[in-house]
């Protein structure tokens, strides 16, 4: 670890008025560096509320794009301006304004991991830490749910009540579907509980342990003492660091390309030069943030 150049990137930000928040999955320097670590509810909470100037957001695109809609005062800074979601590209505005018309009279809700011109054709944001809750605080009995699949379909057994239909259909998170019910029957005859992603296929939710979003992991952690973690590898660094007498294991091939971009030389890079700011235009922020608010009103602490 480079200790002088985490040294710097302090000082850098007292002297920007800067913050960093970094999600759960960024490599280990990184979280080292970061003001604020979290899921994508937890820092989207956070970035409401800053006064600092500057928010360096240390995750994917949308977290920042999130960011800047719930605080569009502020400067947002993406440090790889190339780390974006494979998953958030599966669902296109065009997509949900046609599901729509093929629905009259259904509830659109969008996961908190799409684009931010989807999040404005919706009606409410989720994250997968507060999923379930959103779709059963809705009055209509048919969601349009996008767009993980997995995400769709665990909601749907959790308020089976509602008609739950996934938007695109196959949409899914690549890192998730590494996982398999082997990994489960390993995990469980080497004395681990399992514990889980909602984005994780339906069969890896039916064996595991636990299902939570990865704030909920660590929310959990303390409940036993070792643990098969089933999202990407990078929350076990976190996961260490605050239960050092806990046993954590990982696949280590669940990476988030993207969630790696950042390196602490583009998190410096950023501090000095500014770059790279992440502008939308007014309107789409506008028509974006009542869905995400409507979220967050229902923020639980």
């Amino acid at each position: 670890m480079n200790t002088n150049q985490l040294k710097r990137i302090d000082q850098l930000k007292k002297e920007k008025n800067a913050i960093i928040l970094a999600h759960n999955y960024e490599p280990p320097e990184i979280q080292d560096a970061a003001d604020i670590i979290g899921d994508s509810l937890e820092l989207a909470v956070k970035a409401r509320s800053v006064t600092e100037d500057t928010i360096i957001l240390c995750g994917v695109r949308f977290m920042a794009e999130t960011a800047k809609v719930l605080n569009p005062t502020k400067t947002i800074i993406l440090p790889a301006p190339d780390a974006g979601c494979p998953l958030a590209d599966y669902l296109t505005p065009d997509m949900v304004r046609e599901a729509r018309k093929a629905h009259p009279g259904a509830a659109v809700v969008l996961y908190v991991n799409s684009d931010t011109a989807a999040k404005a054709e919706a009606d409410i944001v989720c994250t997968s830490a507060n999923a379930v809750e959103v779709v059963r605080s809705l009055e209509e009995t048919t969601i349009l749910f996008g767009p993980d699949s997995n995400l769709a379909d665990y909601v749907a057994s959790r308020v089976p009540e509602k008609q739950i239909i996934p938007l695109p259909k196959g949409g899914h998170c690549y890192v998730h579907a590494v996982f398999t019910c082997d990994d489960v029957i390993t995990a469980a005859e080497d004395g681990f509980t399992t514990i889980c992603h909602p984005e994780c296929p339906r069969e890896v939710r039916k064996g595991a342990d636990v299902v939570a979003s990865t704030g909920g992991m660590v929310r959990m952690a303390k409940n036993a003492d070792s643990w098969m973690i089933l999202t990407e590898k990078g929350i076990a660094y976190r996961l260490e660091k605050l239960f050092p007498d806990k046993e954590f294991r990982v696949r280590e091939d669940a990476v988030c390309v993207d969630m790696k971009k950042i390196t602490l030389d583009m998190l410096e890079h950023s501090l000095i030069t500014g770059e790279y700011a992440v502008e939308l235009p007014a309107d789409l922020m506008d028509r974006a943030r009542g869905p995400i608010e409507r979220m967050m009103a229902l923020k639980r602490e």
